[in-house]
């Protein structure tokens, strides 16, 4: 069984708060490192983007697995790249990487200095080009921070990714994307886009209420939460891969 920690929304800010929260996730994922084959986090490392935040995270992200990250709506490319990839550009946070025969493609849906999110046409044929490379028989999970439809959150809704008509059409070009992989909505859920399972993963540093649990957005009250991705059956042909996904809450 081939197992993924997916972790989100960090908002690194320089409080003890925040910081005990997302050591604590952390330490829950690396403690358990031997059952795992993969740590992917989906964008917002930062609250605002600042190089003192990114210090910060530079410090505290630390794992022995192997580990997938881009950024989200909160982030700023320039100085993400440039603490957390040691690259000097403004490009989108683009990364491929072959683990365990499982192809990640993740990818920066952000939009500079704006809050809702969008593939760009160059990401999405980047994209394209990683998952036939890798071939038809290798399974595919592509991750993004923004949610590419709505989940019943009014506010997260009208900030969700747009565009998603052209990001389905890949599902029909590469059937062997076996799930997408999100953030952004601070809540533990799962629904389907293109056919395929959306899981979305819990707020490490807040959850988001729903309409009918109070008139506030956030919810500092719940405690982070980690999914863990199961990807099962992939010994045999593609229409046996299955994709399982647990939530777990850490106390912290």
């Amino acid at each position: 069984m081939f197992v993924v920690a997916h972790i989100s929304d960090l908002h690194f800010n320089g409080t003890r708060y925040n910081r005990s929260r997302i050591e604590s996730t952390l330490g829950y994922i690396n403690a358990r490192a031997d059952g795992i084959d993969a740590l992917l986090v989906t964008g917002d490392i930062t609250d605002e983007g600042s190089e003192s935040e990114y210090r910060e995270a530079y410090g505290v992200l630390y794992s022995p697995l192997p580990m997938l990250i881009t950024a989200g709506n909160h982030d700023k490319r320039e100085t993400f790249n440039a603490h957390l990839r040691g690259r000097t550009t403004a490009d989108p946070v683009n990364q491929a990487a072959l683990i365990g025969g499982v192809l990640f493609v993740v990818c920066d849906s952000s939009i500079p200095d704006r809050n809702d999110g969008l593939l760009t046409d160059e990401t999405l044929a980047w994209m394209s080009t990683e998952i036939a490379a890798a071939g038809p028989t290798t399974p595919v999970l592509i991750a993004f921070h923004h949610p590419p439809t709505t989940l019943g959150m009014p506010f997260m809704d009208s900030i969700r990714q747009t565009g998603e008509a052209r990001l389905a059409a890949m599902v029909e070009q590469h059937p062997n994307i076996v799930a997408f992989l999100c953030g952004h909505a601070h809540t533990p859920s799962v629904t389907t886009f293109a056919g395929r399972p959306l899981a979305i993963a819990p707020g490490a540093a807040s959850t988001l209420n729903l309409p009918f649990e109070g008139t506030e957005i956030v919810n500092r009250g719940q405690p982070p939460g980690i999914a863990f991705h199961f990807l099962d059956g992939l010994g045999g042909p593609p229409d046996d891969w299955r994709l399982i996904t647990h939530f777990r809450s850490v106390m912290f």
